[in-house]
C-alpha cells in the first residue's frame, strides 16, 4: 500500500503506516565523538516522551569537546554533548588506540558512587585505598567515583566492532536511569582480501543550480575510512546507523527523583528504590520513542536525547546496522524489506573456518535481530527491489514524455547480476539506477491516475478523493515525479496542507519495529515505542548525511 509524503515538521505528529513518503526526515551516519581521550560527566536531567511526560533520568555528557578528537559527522554544527544525554555519547575510536575515559560523578549525593564498565576490553585503572575526600573507591566490579569525584579508565581498542559501556554500580538502578552508551572501534587498515568499492560518484553533493556533483565535498556515509567494519571485504558497507534499545519503568525514576535531595555520605547511596517488579512503560531507540525518533539528530526539542532512529538508503547499497541491547528486556526487532546478514556479535566477527573460505561470513540471515541485554550486534541490510514483479521506478524518469512516446522510456540494460548499473554519468544520474531489469516496464496499476501506463493487476484508490486525506501519497513508485504520476494535475485537498509537493522526491518506507506488541506503545498507547522507518530512495536523490 502507499503512504503519505511529509515534511520534517509534520513527521513528528503523524503515524507512518504505509510505504511511500517524502524524504525530508533528519538522519546521520552513527553520530558521536571521536577519541581517544574522553571526559564524561554523570548527571541528572529530564528526558521527554511522546505522551508529554518529562522523565527524571541520569546520563553521561561531556562539557567540552575532547582535546584530541572531534564530533562526527564532521559537518555537524549544532552544539551537543554539553550536558547529559541518553544514551551517552557514542565514543568513536580506531583500532590500536589507547583509549582513556575520565568520569566525573555529578549525580545527586544520595545516588552514591558511580562507575563505568567496558565489556570486551582489558581495562586498567587505579583505586587507591585512601580516605581522602573525592578519591576513587574500589567497587565490586571496577573503580568508582564518589559524588563530586573522578576516576579514569584506560584500555587498548584491540579489535574493531560495536560494543557498549554502562554503569558498573547498582546496575539495576543506574543503568535503568540512563547510564549507558556505545563504543565504535573502526578498523585501522583496509580489508586484507580486497578493497571496498568507492561510493557512487553521483552521491557527491550537487550544485543546486546546475545539478552537477561537487567532488570536493565528500559526504560522510560511513565512519570507517577503509569502507569496511572489519578486516574482510565481506564487511564493506555504504552507510551505517546505530540503534541502542532500552526501556523505562517510570515508577523507578519517580522514586529516584523523590529521593534525590537526601543528605547522604554512604558509598552505596541513601536511595531506597524498588527496582522489582519491573514494569516498563516506555520503549526507546537511541533514547527516543516513535515518532520522536524520526526527528533529526541534535534538534532543539530533545536537548538530552540527541540521536534519532531514521535509517536511509538507496537501492543496492549495503547498510551496516549497529545494534546494542541495553536494559533488562530482550527486544525482537524486525527490519522489514529484507533479512539482515549477521557480521558480528560483541565485536567478534563470525566467519567460516572452512579451509580456503576463512573470509566468508558465517553469520545467519535474521528475520528479527533480537537485542539481548548487554549484547551488541553488527549486521548488513540490503534492498534492491528485485522480484517485486512491477517496475518500482515507474517505467521512466519522465512519465509525461513516455505517455506520448513510449520509446522514450528510460533504459534498463542489465549487468551480470541483472541490475541497471554502469560508470557513465547518464547511468549514474538515472532515477532508475540499480533497477532490477527483469521488472522494467512491467505495469502495476490497471486503472492508474496521472501518467503511469496501464495494464497491471492492481487498482489503487483515487488519491484525489477527499476522504483519503492529504497524507495518502497514492503512488507505489520511486522517483522524482512519483507524486505527479499518481495524482496528476489535480492537487489533493485540502490544498493548504498538502505535505507531498508533486515536485519533491519520493521513495519507499519500510517499517522497522519490535515484534513485541507492547513495545509498539508509549505508556500503553499505540502507536509509539520501538518503531521507526527505513527510507529507500532512487540513486538520483542525494541523501544528505550532514543533518
Amino acid at each position: 500500500m502507499s503512504a503519505p509524503n511529509m515534511t520534517r515538521k509534520t513527521a513528528t505528529h503523524r503515524l507512518l503506516p504505509c510505504m511511500l513518503l517524502a524524504t525530508a526526515l533528519g538522519l546521520a551516519a552513527a553520530p558521536g565523538i571521536t577519541g581517544p581521550g574522553f571526559t564524561l560527566t554523570a548527571q541528572a536531567a529530564t528526558i521527554s516522551q511522546p505522551d508529554g511526560q518529562a522523565v527524571y533520568s541520569w546520563g553521561y555528557g561531556c562539557t567540552t569537546p575532547p582535546a584530541t578528537g572531534r564530533f562526527v559527522p564532521a559537518t555537524t554544527t549544532a552544539p551537543f554533548c554539553t550536558t547529559m544525554q541518553v544514551p551517552g555519547p557514542t565514543l568513536v575510536v580506531t583500532e590500536g588506540q589507547t583509549v582513556t575515559v575520565t568520569l566525573t560523578n555529578a549525580l545527586p549525593g544520595s545516588a552514591g558512587n558511580t562507575s563505568i564498565l567496558f565489556p570486551g576490553f582489558n581495562v586498567t585503572t587505579s583505586c587507591p585505598d585512601s580516605a581522602a575526600a573525592l578519591a576513587p573507591k574500589q567497587g565490586l566490579l571496577t573503580c568508582e567515583a564518589v559524588p563530586g569525584g573522578t576516576v579514569t579508565y584506560s584500555f587498548l581498542a584491540s579489535s574493531p566492532g560495536t560494543r557498549s559501556y554502562y554503569s558498573g554500580t547498582q546496575g539495576d538502578l543506574q543503568i535503568e536511569m540512563g547510564l549507558y552508551g556505545t563504543i565504535i572501534v573502526l578498523p585501522s587498515s583496509a580489508p586484507t582480501d580486497h578493497a571496498c568499492p568507492t561510493h557512487n560518484p553521483w552521491e557527491e553533493p550537487a550544485d543546486p543550480v546546475t545539478g552537477v556533483p561537487t567532488p570536493t565535498q565528500s559526504p560522510e556515509f560511513r565512519l570507517s575510512t577503509t569502507g569496511a567494519a572489519y578486516h574482510i571485504a565481506a564487511s564493506c558497507y555504504d552507510r551505517e546507523y546505530l540503534f541502542q534499545f532500552s526501556e523505562i519503568d517510570p515508577r523507578i525514576h519517580q522514586q529516584a527523583e523523590q529521593q534525590a535531595g537526601r543528605t547522604c555520605t554512604s558509598p552505596a547511596g541513601c536511595m531506597q528504590v524498588e527496582t522489582e517488579p519491573y514494569h516498563p512503560a516506555y520503549f526507546m531507540i537511541n533514547g527516543r520513542s516513535m515518532p520522536d525518533d524520526m526527528d533529526g539528530n541534535y534538534v532543539s526539542q530533545y536537548p538530552h536525547q540527541p540521536y534519532n532512529g531514521n535509517p536511509h538508503m538507496h537501492p543496492g547499497e549495503l547498510v551496516l546496522v549497529r545494534v546494542v541491547g541495553t536494559g533488562r528486556w530482550q527486544h525482537p526487532f524486525h527490519e522489514h524489506g529484507n533479512h539482515v546478514r549477521t557480521l558480528a556479535r560483541d565485536g567478534n566477527l563470525i566467519v567460516s573456518d572452512v579451509p580456503g573460505a576463512s573470509n566468508m561470513l558465517a553469520g545467519p540471515l535474521l528475520f528479527t535481530t533480537t537485542t539481548t541485554p548487554g549484547l551488541t550486534y553488527d549486521g548488513i541490510f540490503y534492498w534492491t527491489g528485485k522480484g517485486l514483479n512491477w517496475d518500482a521506478f515507474g517505467h521512466t524518469d519522465n512519465a509525461d514524455t513516455v505517455a506520448a512516446a513510449p520509446s522514450a522510456a528510460a533504459p534498463c540494460a542489465p549487468d551480470a547480476n541483472g541490475y541497471y548499473t554502469g560508470t557513465s554519468n547518464a547511468v549514474l544520474q538515472a532515477p532508475n539506477y540499480y533497477e532490477w531489469c527483469a521488472d522494467h516496464n512491467r505495469p502495476l496499476e490497471a486503472h492508474p491516475f496521472g501518467s503511469v501506463g496501464s495494464g497491471g493487476p492492481i487498482t489503487l484508490p483515487d488519491p484525489n478523493i477527499f476522504a483519503l486525506g492529504p497524507w495518502f501519497g497514492g503512488s507505489p513508485y520511486l522517483g522524482p515525479d512519483a507524486a505527479n504520476r499518481a495524482v496528476g494535475p489535480t492537487p489533493i485537498p485540502p490544498s493548504g496542507t498538502v505535505a507531498n509537493d508533486p515536485g519533491s522526491e519520493a521513495g519507499f518506507a519500510f517499517m522497522w519495529h519490535s515484534h513485541n506488541e507492547r513495545e509498539l506503545t508509549t505508556n500503553n498507547a499505540f502507536p509509539g515505542g520501538m518503531m521507526m522507518m527505513m527510507l529507500v530512495d532512487p540513486r538520483a536523490y542525494h541523501i544528505d548525511e550532514s543533518k
